[in-house]
């Protein structure tokens, strides 16, 4: 990656948000093409590939659990 497209130092890099988990009730149960629940599973996805990228960039974090607690 070329240095002019990396943030500057001083610029903060919180980790990433874990989604919130639907509830089951949060589900109408009437077989959505895209359910509640898919759209939580790629999300998921979205900040486990974000998450890993931030641990890249924070190797520190290594020893540290999920940032999200």
């Amino acid at each position: 990656m070329s240095p002019d497209l990396l943030p500057p130092a001083s610029t903060p890099d919180p980790p990433p948000v874990r989604p919130v988990e639907p509830d089951a009730a949060d589900c109408c149960g009437e077989g959505c093409p895209r359910c509640i629940f898919d759209v939580y599973d790629e999300a998921m996805e979205r900040y486990e590939a974000a998450l890993a990228a931030w641990r890249k960039r924070h190797p520190e974090s290594e020893q540290a659990t999920d940032p999200d607690g």
